[in-house]
Order: C-alpha cells, then structure tokens, then sequence
C-alpha cells in the first residue's frame, strides 16, 4: 500500500506524512529531498539556475520514476503540473489532497522562495491557489478539509481509513 500526500505548500504533507508513515508502519519518502539529492543543490537554487520550466521537467521526472512499496510519498505542491507524475503517483497508491483554505495558507507559508515554491512572473499567492486546487482536485482520491484540524486529527482520521481500506 501506497499514499501520496499532494496539496499546497505548507499543507502539511511532510508532517502529516511522517506521522501517518509512523502510525501505518510504512516508510516516507519526501520527493523534493529526492529532488535535491538528484541535482545536488537546493530546491531554490535549481529554480534560479534552471527556471521554473526546467525545475518542472526534473520534478516530474523524479515523481514519475518514484519507486515505493509500503510508502507514504510526499511531493512538493508542484506536482500536479507533471502530468507524467501524476499518472505515475495515481498508478501506485492512494491519493489524498489536504485541502487548506486560502486565508490558513497565507498564515502559514512565509517566505515563498526559500520554501522554493513555484510561483510564475506576476503570479499572486491567491492565483497560484487558485489555479492548483482544481489541479489537486482532479488527482485526488480522498480529500481531507484541514479546517478546525491540526497533523494529529489528520493522520488520525487518514489512518482510520487506510486501516479500513487494508482489512477490507
């Protein structure tokens, strides 16, 4: 069994990744630290040196080639725009979208380019928003609504279903 945690940056997926890896006894694999391994360089600096286009080509292909059994996968926010990943990522587990509203986004994000986010010329955090939340939309198979919950009310809730799901 499989999951992959997408959703905006600051959602969660690492947190929530690790602590539901943890509780499911799977392992974790975070992507952009495959990412930075591959390239040998920061999110950031991969951004500033090959532009977002060509971070894009190297985060789909490293979310494409992702090898995992037992594994709760936790890509950086950007993945949805791999259509190869994507399909890749729905092939091998469950997908769940943690769904943060905008207004807890912008509390929770900081910094924008030393997160490395993905953020086109003139582009605002709320068209960002708004353009990858149909994105994750599409992709998921279960949407969780962070809203009013913190990391343990979430991998609780995750865990209960993936328990099902295994038992089933």
């Amino acid at each position: 069994m499989n999951i992959t945690l997408i959703g905006m940056p600051a959602s969660g997926k690492s947190t929530v990744g690790v602590l539901l890896a943890k509780r499911l006894g799977l392992s974790f694999i975070d992507t952009d630290i495959l990412i930075q391994e591959q390239e040998k360089c920061l999110l950031k600096d991969i951004i500033a040196k090959e532009g977002l286009e060509g971070f894009m080509k190297v985060e789909n292909q490293v979310n494409r080639d992702v090898q995992a059994k037992n594994a709760v996968i936790a890509p950086g926010g950007s993945v949805v725009y791999g259509q190869e990943a994507m399909e890749h990522l729905k092939a091998i587990s469950t997908v769940v979208y943690l769904k943060l509203n905008f207004e807890e986004l912008e509390k929770r994000l900081g910094n924008l380019k030393d997160r490395g986010v993905v953020l086109k010329d003139g582009m605002t955090l709320r068209d960002l928003y708004a353009e990858r939340v149909p994105l994750y939309e599409k992709y998921a198979d279960i949407i969780v609504d962070e809203e009013g919950k913190d990391a343990g009310a979430i991998v609780d809730f995750l865990r209960e279903i993936f328990e099902r799901k295994n038992d089933g």
